[in-house]
Order: C-alpha cells, then structure tokens, then sequence
C-alpha cells in the first residue's frame, strides 16, 4: 500500500527508519522501506545497514553522488507500491501517530498529493540560529495557512504522493545541486492541477545547519534558481522571489543592486553567520546575489 523512501547523504538513518517500520507494521498495511545513500562513501553506512535487518526495510549505498533530484526519481523507480512517502533522513518523527494520519487520510480523501509539514525545534545553538530562524519563520506553517497557496506551500520532505502523480511529473534530471527542486517540482504540480490535501502531521528538522554551512549552501541554491530561471523552468509569477527580480530589473537597478553584493560580501558572511542574524539581512544577501549573477557576462 505504501512505500516509503528515505534520501540521505552521509547521515545517520537507522533510527528514523527503525521508528517508521515501527509505526507502520502497527498499522498492519503493506509497506516497504528504501533508504538510499547518495554516494557518500561515509562510514556512517554501516550503521545504516543495519536497516537491512528491519522487516520489509533495506539500505542501499549508490556508487557516484547523483543529487537530490535524481536520488528521489531513483527511488520512486525502486518503489513498490502506488502511495509514496519521500522523508528525508534527518527527518525526526515526533508524533507515534505519525504513519496512521498519512493512512486514515489516505482513506478519507481522494487526493493525488498529502503534505504533512514540517517543523523545528523550539530553540537552537547560536552558531546554528540562521537555518532555524529561516526555518521557523519562512517554512514553519500550519495546514490552516499552508491551504491558501496548496502548491506553493508544498515542500517535498514529508510528503505523500501518488505514483501515477510522481511519474507524471518526477524531478528535473539536470538539477545536481543543492536548492530549489521543490520549488519546480511544486510548480509541475500546479500545471497538471494535482489535488493536494494539507494535514497537520509534520516531521522536525533533526540536523539544523551550522550558519556558516547553511550561508554557502544558499549561494548554490541561488546559483540553482539562476539555472531555472535562465532554462524558462518555471513561470516568474509562481516564484515571488523571481517576481521581485523582474520587477527590479524593469526599474533598471538590478546592476545597482549587482554592486551592493560586491560591496557588501565580506559583511553579508559576517552578520549572517553570527550569533545574531538577520532574516531581512538575509533576504537582501539573497536578492543581491541572485542580482549579481545575472550582471556577470
């Protein structure tokens, strides 16, 4: 009745795997568990292994980092059953009902995708306050307000979809790098017109980034958003960051805002991945960057 697939990378599954086979043999439902390693080559996989031990559950390690994208189409085709549940592995399941929300809404709604949210923690260390800040005030929402925008408040970590769905869509084989499959994955969904049903059921980020981690992982999801935008990936509209760009960009000061990057950079790194953050800070790092790169020839 239900797959359901773990992408991680050089990180420890075995619990989060341990507790879903928990809950779903509770549940007594045909399941399968598949976790699979994005060529990490870490020895942390052989704690994972021990995945293999667990009934109707298995780990396996790929030879070459393929990406996120390519990781979650891969386990889509390694999947057994028409209901698939994508978590990424450092997920934390903090409800034992967790697995029985997905079924019983399963049961009640005729829905192509259910998304179950997510959350973080109540507090976290300073030197990993902006991730969480980020988390708690950009991607935190509860059902109630994540169904104004279905498609757009859809991420795709706890998230239960069709395989009918998925097969439709899939994720953008060109996409390697870190940031912004969701977003065009989420767009994809809007274009077929997939129903989505939003229940409260989330999953908590159990491995908040350091700041000074999450501050260059951001340059790449940016650097990714410039290769959607410039491949006409995803409608401008869809994206109210790209819609701010353009706006931007017809006013002529996307070159002065190119320039503040520059300026800027050293400060940018500084603020951000300090004990105090700033989340509006945040958004003009973003902003300029992404301004930057588009000035580049």
């Amino acid at each position: 009745m239900i797959s359901i697939l773990i992408p991680t990378y050089n990180y420890s599954v075995f619990s989060l795997a341990n507790e879903l086979c928990k809950q779903a043999i509770a549940c007594k439902v045909n399941f399968e568990l598949i976790c699979v390693d994005d060529g990490s080559q870490s020895e942390i996989n052989s704690e994972n292994k021990q995945i293999n031990n667990l009934d109707h559950c298995r780990f396996i390690e790929s030879d070459k980092n393929i990406g996120l994208s390519n990781n979650r189409n891969y386990l889509a085709e390694l999947s057994a059953y028409e209901n698939l549940l994508f978590i990424d592995g450092d997920s934390i399941i903090p409800s034992p009902d967790f697995i029985n929300r997905y079924i019983q809404t399963l049961k009640e709604w005729d829905a192509d995708v259910i998304y179950g949210g997510r959350k973080h923690p109540k507090s976290t260390d300073a030197n990993r306050r902006l991730r969480w800040k980020y988390g708690v005030y950009r991607e935190d929402t509860d059902a109630k307000k994540r169904k104004k925008n279905p498609y757009k408040c859809t991420l795709f970590n706890n998230t239960l979809i069709r395989r009918e769905t998925f097969n439709k869509i899939g994720f953008e084989k060109s996409i390697t790098k870190y940031g912004h499959e969701d977003t065009l994955f989420a767009y994809h969904l809007l274009n077929i017109e997939a129903k989505i049903k939003h229940i409260d059921n989330p999953v908590e980020h159990g491995d908040v980034d350091l700041n000074s981690v999450f501050f260059d992982k951001t340059h790449k999801s940016i650097q990714n958003l410039k290769y959607i935008y410039d491949k006409q990936l995803i409608s401008n509209e869809f994206v109210t960051f790209l819609r701010i760009y353009e706006k931007i960009k017809r006013l002529k000061i996307n070159y002065p805002i190119a320039f503040c990057y520059v300026l800027l950079k050293p400060f940018f790194r500084f603020q951000l991945t300090s004990k105090h953050p700033s989340i509006w800070f945040f958004d003009i790092f973003r902003l300029s960057y992404f301004c930057y790169l588009n000035t580049k020839k």
